[in-house]
């Protein structure tokens, strides 16, 4: 019997254009989310609106305004969604990116309040399909359901590379750029602040709503700056503060 070949060993530089990839690869994964919230506010929710107003045009005024109030919710909640993604959770994937990763947010945050957008489309299906009034336009009902099934399944896909790849290759990320600091035991500058806030007698809570981060986040700094300092005590943290001119005396409660 033939030995079984040897792997080969990836050298430091084979790893280096391995993660480069990765890299280009979760840009491109960004690029195309954005241009997909585009098509979705530019292209197709228009189009659902032009739809959802040819069916209502005949209903009474208060069945066109219930209608309409739901739709406009939807669109609204969508749009916060998408916001969220282009201004918090891409921006911090790209700072990661380009090493500029502040720890002052995590992946996890955005998996844990990551919303349904889909459950309101389910809703409006459900409506036109079981409760239509007679007095809407029956014959754009399915125009309607049309857009609503081709949106819900394109949002689907959507979902599907944000929870599937977009997720999984942050965090892969988080922790590439979080061994590339462990060697460092300096402090960072939000890591300072937590720990002045820890000083002066602060709850996680109140440090949360302090620095404008979630409690998880506020745990993880701790859970840094113990490993750091090698302090683990409030009182231990508190005197470090002191030694390093990051507090003086009348700061303390």
């Amino acid at each position: 019997m033939k030995p079984l070949p040897q792997q080969p060993v990836a050298s430091p530089a084979m790893k280096t254009a391995e993660f480069s990839i990765e890299k280009d690869r979760l840009q491109d994964i960004l690029d195309s989310l954005r241009e997909g919230h585009r098509y979705y506010m530019d292209v197709m929710v228009p189009g659902l609106a032009a739809s959802l107003e040819r069916m209502t045009a005949p209903c009474r005024e208060h069945q066109r305004e219930m209608f309409w109030k739901f739709f406009s919710d939807y669109k609204e909640e969508l749009l916060t969604h998408f916001s969220y993604e282009e201004n918090v959770v891409f921006p911090y994937i790209e700072a990661m990116l380009n090493d500029r990763h502040s720890g002052q947010y995590s992946i996890g945050e955005y998996e844990q309040n990551h919303s349904n957008v889909q459950e309101k489309l389910d809703d409006l299906k459900n409506l036109i399909t079981m409760y239509l009034p007679r007095e809407c336009r029956q014959e754009d009902a399915n125009r309607v359901l049309n857009d609503l099934y081709a949106l819900e399944l394109d949002l689907r896909k959507h979902t599907f590379i944000e929870d599937d790849v977009l997720i999984p290759a942050a965090k892969k990320l988080e922790g590439q750029v979080a061994a590339s600091r462990e060697e460092s035991d300096e402090l960072s500058a939000r890591e300072k602040e937590i720990l002045v806030c820890v000083a002066k007698g602060m709850l996680n809570k109140e440090i949360a709503d302090t620095c404008n981060i979630s409690i998880n986040t506020v745990i993880t700094h701790r859970k840094n700056i113990t490993r750091k300092t090698g302090i683990k005590t409030v009182a231990g943290l508190t005197v470090y503060a002191l030694l390093n001119n990051l507090i003086d005396m009348n700061t303390i409660e």
